[in-house]
């Protein structure tokens, strides 16, 4: 039923009935029957307002995208879960867009989403090329547009507990698994790999640094890495992977190569995604807070949608992460034992 028909069938103009069913200030103005009576019609005759007409019509749609690399378990549901939480709350409905690393689906969304009259975006790992019209919020994007604001990682931070974790128990042979070259955080982290290692006196050698290929989801990706630098032939004790699914999958790997981890070799993810806790062993990780990321970033969006200006919040806004030391790693005492059994350290976090 449209507007026009339900004030048809109560004998009232379109706007009196817009005023009500849209609970615009002007209803203030109608008395609580009319009110009563139209709302109990839009009930029953399933009459539903046009929410993307009327927020081409005022420009205030109460509704934003969420632009993400993949929709799968791990990094992206954790962000989109806290951007959620804050939106609900908000009011704001939204809708997700994936674009599986495809340069013509990053072109084209942007100027798809302000044709579907979003108020704003989020991305999330996600690089924009060109400023657009509407506030934007981009978490681990890295996006130097004035207009944006960033959400990241203190990935120094990061860097430093894993390396300092694997090097308290005796590793001086870690592997590095870098993320594929299109993630926005590759390049930030391994900056900060590489400057932590010098300042804590760790030599990262080239034939022991491996990168991610290919845009595939899961762990197949750092399997397919960690075969690459057992190929190599060059002996390492560790492995710190970009993030929990490559060391998920550098794990398989070495499996398969009949090395036990953490007794013959240690791995080390990031992320802490709810499946590193329930892995086999379970998996020792640099915690990214994804969920509070996603939280600030919704909360960062809806201050810009209430008039404030990206050149007064601070930016980029850093956020912390920690560590959760499980059974994945150990000392290189004990990798030196081979031949004993596979000793599992308590699990905590």
């Amino acid at each position: 039923m449209s507007l026009k028909e339900l004030a048809a069938h109560l004998g009232l103009s379109q706007t009196t009935v817009s005023r009500v069913v849209n609970q615009s200030p002007g209803s203030r103005r109608i008395s609580p029957e009319t009110q009563q009576r139209v709302l109990a019609a839009a009930d029953e005759l399933n009459y539903t307002p046009n929410a993307l007409a009327r927020g081409l019509r005022n420009k205030h749609s109460q509704t934003v995208s969420v632009i993400v690399p993949e929709i799968s378990d791990g990094y992206s549901t954790t962000v989109l879960s806290g951007i959620e939480d804050a939106l609900l709350i908000a009011g704001y409905f939204y809708f997700v867009v994936s674009h599986r690393h495809r340069p013509e689906l990053l072109r084209k969304y942007p100027r798809l989403l302000l044709s579907r009259a979003v108020e704003g975006i989020i991305a999330v790992d996600t690089p924009l090329e060109e400023d657009l019209p509407i506030p934007v919020v981009s978490v681990s994007g890295h996006l130097r547009h004035k207009s944006v604001v960033n959400i990241e990682l203190d990935h120094t931070l990061a860097a430093h507990y894993a390396l300092e974790h694997l090097r308290s128990l005796g590793h001086r042979e870690i592997a590095i698994i870098k993320g594929q070259r299109f993630s926005s955080d590759t390049q930030s982290r391994w900056q900060a790999i590489q400057r932590v290692a010098r300042k804590l006196g760790i030599t990262l050698h080239p034939k022991l640094v491996v990168e991610l290929e290919g845009t595939g989801i899961g762990s197949e990706p750092g399997r397919a890495a960690t075969v690459k630098l057992l190929g190599r032939q060059v002996q390492f004790t560790a492995i710190f992977a970009f993030n929990d699914v490559s060391a998920i999958g550098a794990i398989q790997a070495l499996r398969d190569a009949n090395l036990s981890v953490p007794r013959q070799v240690s791995v080390v993810g990031f992320d802490d995604i709810a499946s590193a806790a329930t892995n086999a062993p379970a998996l020792t990780t640099v915690r990214q807070p994804l969920q509070e990321m996603g939280r600030v970033a919704a909360m960062t969006l809806l201050q810009l949608l209430q008039g404030e200006s990206a050149g007064t919040l601070q930016n980029p806004i850093r956020v912390l992460p920690s560590f959760v030391q499980r059974n994945s790693t150990a000392s290189v005492l004990q990798t030196a034992r081979a031949q004993e059994p596979i000793l599992f350290h308590e699990t905590r976090g």
